[in-house]
């Protein structure tokens, strides 16, 4: 059973930071590409950050500088650091696993987990 945890949302002032932890099972997360999105009250949701397979990163245009993506594949967890958050980064943040292999592609998605940026 695959399961992917998300871990490190809250409540975080204007300016702070938080770092949010996702945690794999039931897969071999190093052959995976592994992204953040997030969705916002009343949006739709939105690519945040990936990280493919081969430690490739890209990232929302308004995002960069300030959130960064990294993966530690012999802890199957992958890290979104985020920095500088602003109250309109407020919302549910989901991890998702992907990969596309000859016999298919493979989409994973957790539960998200929810931060809010508020003063």
């Amino acid at each position: 059973q695959v399961q992917l945890v998300e871990s490190g949302g809250g409540l975080a002032q204007p300016g702070g930071s938080l770092t949010l932890s996702c945690l794999a099972s039931g897969i071999a997360v190093s052959g995976y590409d592994m992204a953040w999105y997030r969705q916002a009250p009343g949006k739709q949701r939105e690519l945040v950050a990936k990280i493919t397979n081969g430690g490739s990163t890209n990232y929302a245009d308004s995002l960069k500088g300030r959130f960064t993506v990294s993966r530690d594949d012999a802890k199957k967890t992958v890290y979104l650091q985020m920095n500088n958050l602003q109250p309109e980064d407020t919302a549910v943040y989901y991890c998702n696993a992907e990969m596309r292999a000859i016999i298919g592609r493979f989409d994973y998605w957790g539960q998200g987990t929810l931060v809010t940026v508020s003063s």
